[in-house]
C-alpha cells in the first residue's frame, strides 16, 4: 500500500494520461465536519468496457502489458473503505473514467494526504500537453488552479516545466493549499 493519498493520487491520474486524456480534473475536498476527506479523479480519456469496469479493482488485472498485475486501483480501494470510506469507479469507453474515494478523516488507518502540491506540479510539468483542473476544498474554503487559464493568460507557447513557470505553479499550490486549509495536519 502506498504510505500517502496524495500518491494514490498520482497513480490514479497517470492511469487518465495513459489512458489519452486531454483534461484531468482532480479534486480533493475535506470536510471536518462530515469527518470526510473526499478525492475525485475525472478524465476524458479513453474510458472502459463495463467488463474492464469491474475488473479494474482486481489486483490480478491490468491492462498494462509491461506486468501482470496491476495494484495501484485495489490499494486506493482498500486504503478507503479501510476507514470505514467508500470507493466508485464509474467510466464509459470513448468517453472517460471518474473514480471517488471517500476516506474517515478521523479514523486511525487513514493514511496521511502527503504532499498533494507536489504531486499536482509533479503531474502538471510532466504532462504539459494534457490540461490539469485543480480544485482542493478544506471546510467550506477552496481554491482552484486550471491549467487552460494559465495558458490563456502566458501564451500557449510556454512550458510549465520551465524555471520560473514551475517555480510559480508550485508556490501557488503550497500557498493556496496553506491559506484555504490554515496549515491543517491532513
Amino acid at each position: 500500500m502506498m504510505p500517502e493519498i496524495s500518491l494514490n493520487i498520482l497513480d490514479v491520474a497517470e492511469n487518465s494520461v495513459r489512458a489519452g486524456a486531454d483534461l484531468i480534473r482532480i479534486t480533493v475536498s475535506v470536510k471536518p465536519e462530515d469527518d470526510t476527506l473526499t478525492v475525485i479523479i475525472a478524465d476524458d480519456g479513453c474510458g472502459m468496457t463495463e467488463e474492464q469496469e469491474r475488473q479494474v479493482t482486481d489486483p490480478f488485472y491490468t491492462t498494462r502489458t509491461t506486468r501482470r498485475v496491476g495494484l495501484g486501483v485495489p490499494f486506493f480501494k482498500q486504503a478507503a473503505e479501510g476507514t470505514g470510506g467508500s470507493f466508485r469507479i464509474e467510466s464509459e469507453k470513448g468517453k472517460g473514467t471518474t473514480v471517488t474515494a471517500v476516506f474517515g478523516l478521523s479514523h486511525i488507518d487513514r493514511m496521511p494526504l502527503g504532499d498533494i502540491s507536489s504531486t499536482i506540479h509533479t503531474l502538471i510539468v510532466f504532462n504539459e500537453k494534457i490540461d490539469f483542473v485543480y480544485t482542493y476544498g478544506y471546510d467550506g474554503r477552496n481554491f482552484t488552479l486550471d491549467t487552460r487559464e494559465m495558458r490563456e493568460i502566458l501564451g500557449k507557447d510556454v512550458s510549465f516545466a520551465g524555471p520560473e513557470v514551475s517555480s510559480f505553479i508550485r508556490e501557488y499550490l503550497e500557498t493556496n493549499k496553506a491559506e484555504t486549509d490554515g496549515g491543517a495536519d491532513i
